[in-house]
């Protein structure tokens, strides 16, 4: 274990991305979102030094993008557009707490197993709720009658899908941990690894990503998805945008759970080199 580094106790925005945001963190290959590399990497150390000069520990910021992530899915609960609008909101700022905590974390030399165990439980409590929270908006909630009809079952359908998506990642992990097998590394040089080895698996999945609808599961797509069908319901007057979303993210969410299983047990990460 390295020995701790004395560092300033109020550092600077540019110290803060150095040592915040190594290598390491930016050239990971799943867990970096395109939205902080698009522009929340750009903001967060601002938001960091504000955390860091009240005393915020990391855990305390992971406890906020828990709360953060938690209230995307109540604000779909709001009927019309300033729900979904809302949702979008606390969405990104979730996202933005996501990349603060692991930056106070590293510049305060925290970083913990507790601190990835909260991070977890943020991501899936946020993107099991928000299906469950679209399904009851598509139902027309809190108006009489909308837990007789079908949408409620398929956003809570849909829940299961994004959480059984997440827990094949995480299975993974668990599956060489008990074999003893290194951690697998995200960084673009495990590629190889996480490709298929059959010859037709690996032509689909490169024909995947020019429809990357597998994306679509992360609780800032979800909050986008159904910003965008809210707008269109605004419009409309009625909930169609929604309830069509809903049917989609269900019947692509099959198909993606069924894909990513194959492509795991197709590739290399399971099997000792």
């Amino acid at each position: 274990m390295s020995e701790a580094v004395d560092r300033p106790t109020r550092p600077t925005v540019a110290e803060i991305r150095a040592v915040g945001q190594p290598p390491s963190i930016r050239g990971r290959r799943n867990s970096e979102h395109w939205v902080a590399d698009a522009y929340q990497r750009a903001i967060s150390p601002y938001l960091t030094l504000v955390l860091l000069r009240i005393g915020a520990s990391a855990n305390q910021v992971t406890l906020l993008m828990i709360g953060t992530g938690i209230g995307a899915a109540l604000a779909l609960l709001i009927p019309g557009l300033p729900g979904g609008l809302l949702a979008v909101f606390l969405g990104q700022l979730q996202m933005l707490w996501d990349c603060c905590d692991g930056e106070v974390a590293r510049w305060r030399q925290t970083s913990s197993p507790a601190g990835v165990f909260l991070d977890r439980v943020g991501h899936y409590a946020a993107e099991g709720l928000i299906p469950i929270a679209l399904g009851m908006r598509a139902a027309g909630f809190p108006e009489a009658g909308w837990l007789a009809s079908g949408w409620p079952f398929l956003g809570a359908l849909l829940a299961v899908l994004v959480l059984w998506n997440k827990v094949l990642n995480d299975t993974v992990h668990v599956a060489r941990a008990y074999n003893a097998m290194p951690l697998l590394a995200d960084t673009s040089q495990t590629v190889s690894i996480a490709q298929p080895r059959g010859g037709l698996l690996r032509k689909v999945r490169s024909l995947v990503r020019f429809f990357p609808f597998y994306r679509a599961y992360h609780s800032v797509e979800l909050t986008l998805l159904a910003g965008v069908a809210a707008v269109i319901d605004a419009f409309l007057g009625d909930l169609l945008a929604t309830r069509v979303l809903l049917i989609a993210l269900a019947a692509l969410g099959v198909v993606t759970v069924l894909g990513h299983l194959a492509a795991i047990l197709a590739s290399s990460k399971l099997r000792r080199t």
